[in-house]
């Protein structure tokens, strides 16, 4: 019997970077989803292409040997395939986490295979096969708890890839960037080994290649998207161009990379050869990705341990320089009422119905004690003034009032 592994998340992440690696490993792809579309899709189509494009031109993948189910109509399939796979991966959204967890539970309970399912969360989020693992051991029974460790064993990872957005007519197929990075912890598998998947970088501590790609990548190509938005500027490529921005994004990732030398104690010359990377990454003319799609979800982006806020928290717990990252702030908080985006929604009603102080602690988890607090209430405040000003002025005046509420962007 062959290698086989579930993923839940048959979207672009699922299909172009994970669905790709298992396949290159030699596992039968077996994907799920609720979406009648994507599982109709890949259940009447065997094969589809994966182009990976750089500077330096395009190549193109085929993959097969997959199959899919929809979890919603046939759950009992899902949870059988999962009593004898090999590996359980997700790109779903960490905020989906706690509704595939069921099904993973009753399919991990009723395992008599004898070496345990490797369950490795792909989220943009930290901790995310930690999070999973609390919802599956909730919908556990206590007596089944505690053994546990012999039907399947966790491990974080942190992914690393950029996926623009695709064009309408593609199908199936996925357009992605060329460089990619998946780090998984290899600590949890003990002597029962990792899987047999090269394109996984195994390490035994994760936190510093997590937060230096969230803290790094992720802060950029948002600082780009929130800055290009209000600029005026379609792309992150368009964005990128712009002197302006750029040296906003590297004013940025200064303070990144302060605060990851400090604290990982990464050499600092190898730090500053992989933001130049991640700047060249984002800067990709060949990667099309529009800047509402890069900053859609400000909610989650603002949270307390994500891309702004949990670095600039820790840069101000050890009295270091956060200036730049509180502008990234600022332009996150002006992403309000964006079309098909509800969190942009969500954070103009934040916004308008709370106190600057309320409304800080809201958004981002910061206790009013923090070192930081302080600074982004001030944000916060601003924000809300210039929202209000705008909102007295007659209706001719909007337009210029904004120009000059603004940040000025050149």
């Amino acid at each position: 019997m062959g290698k086989k592994a579930i993923h839940f998340g048959g979207g672009n992440i699922g299909r172009g970077f994970v669905a790709e690696f298992l396949h290159t490993a030699g596992y039968e792809v077996v994907f799920v989803d609720v979406m009648d579309s994507i599982i109709n899709a890949l259940q009447t189509t065997k094969s589809y292409q994966v182009t990976e494009v750089s500077e330096g031109g395009e190549s193109t993948k085929t993959i097969t040997n997959y199959r899919a189910i929809n979890s919603k109509t046939h759950e009992a399939d899902v949870i059988q395939e999962i009593s004898t796979a090999d590996v359980v991966t997700c790109a779903v959204g960490p905020n989906i986490l706690k509704f595939i967890a069921p099904v993973i539970a009753k399919g991990i309970d009723i395992r008599s295979t004898p070496k345990p399912l490797a369950v490795i969360a792909c989220e943009n989020a930290i901790g995310a096969t930690d999070t999973l693992r609390g919802f599956i051991e909730s919908h556990t029974d206590s007596e089944r708890l505690k053994t546990m460790g012999e039907r399947a064993q966790y491990a974080n990872s942190a992914i690393d890839r950029i996926v623009p957005a695709q064009d309408p007519n593609s199908g199936l197929n996925v357009r992605i960037e060329k460089f990619y990075e998946w780090v998984v912890e290899k600590t949890p598998f003990g002597s029962v080994g990792h899987p047999d998947i090269p394109a996984i970088h195994w390490v035994d501590h994760l936190e510093p290649y997590i937060e230096r790609k969230l803290f790094t990548v992720n802060t950029s190509h948002a600082t780009a998207a929130y800055y290009g938005r209000y600029a005026g500027k379609k792309t992150i490529a368009e964005a990128m161009r712009d002197s302006y921005i750029r040296g906003v994004v590297r004013d940025v990732l200064k303070e990144t990379a302060s605060l990851i030398v400090d604290k990982h104690e990464i050499e600092a010359q190898e730090q500053q050869e992989y933001v130049e990377t991640i700047i060249a990454r984002i800067s990709n003319p060949y990667l099309e990705d529009s800047v509402e799609r890069v900053g859609r979800a400000p909610l989650r982006k603002l949270s307390r341990k994500e891309r702004f806020i949990g670095p600039a928290a820790q840069l101000a717990e050890r009295g270091m320089k956060y200036d730049s990252l509180l502008g990234s702030v600022e332009m996150a908080l002006r992403f309000q009422n964006v079309d098909e985006d509800e969190e942009s929604f969500g954070l103009a009603k934040i916004l308008k119905e709370n106190s600057p102080a309320d409304a800080t602690v809201q958004l981002t988890g910061l206790e009013r004690s923090h070192p930081l607090f302080s600074a982004v209430v001030k944000v916060v405040d601003q924000v809300q003034s210039e929202a209000k000003y705008v909102a007295l002025l007659p209706a001719p005046l909007v337009g210029d009032a904004r120009s000059h509420a603004q940040p000025r962007i050149c």
